[in-house]
């Protein structure tokens, strides 16, 4: 018997995909941008959500995909915008746009855990594929940064490090183990979202841009660093 929840996770990600595509045409004409614009955005979203929903939810509990994955699935369809920007030549604008699409993606991760709480379909699943999308909006960024030479090449160590650490729990089976869910990484994740996007803005030059993010970098490495210590001592 075919699994409801297999075609409630199919339609969003459908949907996601082709609302990525109109948007990116959308920007695409404004920006100006070629074609490769939204064709790279849509990729970039598939492959996303992909990896995040159809993949992860075979975890999915409950019958209906609910408002707030909803919401979620239209954030992944921001970052790949934002990421598909690397992609184009469009100076100014570009920038602008993906400070705007960035910010938006930002405000938006406030909304999707209220829903979740607020209609009861809170779930593992839901609070991995929030994390993830804030994790690929991290890895745009981090790259958008460097690119436009708002600060050196270190700054993608923002962007590597979410997957740097789920890498070394592949050869350190103890750094794989969940991490407990605290105030402080929620906060070191948004400052180092919004610092990224302070820096990536036209209107800040060098040397301001480097040091936000330089800032922003230095808060995670100790986010980091604090989540390890910790798992260490779980497995001593």
């Amino acid at each position: 018997m075919r699994d409801p929840r297999r075609y409630n996770v199919a339609v969003p990600v459908v949907l996601g995909i082709a609302g990525t595509t109109a948007g990116g045409a959308l920007a695409a004409a404004w920006l100006p941008a070629g074609i490769s614009y939204p064709i790279t955005a849509a990729a970039i979203a598939a492959a996303a959500l992909v990896a995040f929903v159809v993949v992860g939810g075979q975890q999915h509990p409950h019958p209906r995909f609910g408002p707030a994955n909803a919401v979620t699935t239209a954030r992944v369809g921001f970052v790949a915008l934002v990421a598909a920007t690397a992609r184009i030549e469009a100076g100014a604008r570009g920038l602008w746009l993906a400070v705007v699409l960035s910010s938006a993606a930002a405000i938006l991760d406030g909304l999707d855990g209220w829903l979740a709480r607020r209609t009861g379909l809170s779930s593992d699943f839901g609070a991995r594929f929030d994390m993830e999308t804030d994790a690929l909006l991290i890895l745009a960024l981090s790259v958008l940064v460097w690119q436009n030479d708002k600060a050196g090449a270190w700054v993608l160590g923002s962007g590597l490090m979410r997957y740097a650490f789920v890498a070394a729990g592949w050869v350190l089976p103890w750094m794989a183990h969940p991490l407990r869910s605290t105030l402080r990484g929620k906060t070191v994740a948004v400052v180092q979202i919004a610092g990224l996007i302070v820096a990536l803005a036209p209107i800040i030059p060098l040397p301001y841009s480097a040091l936000v993010a330089a800032v922003t970098l230095g808060a995670l490495i100790w986010s980091f660093s604090v989540d390890i210590i910790w798992l260490a001592r779980q497995e001593s």
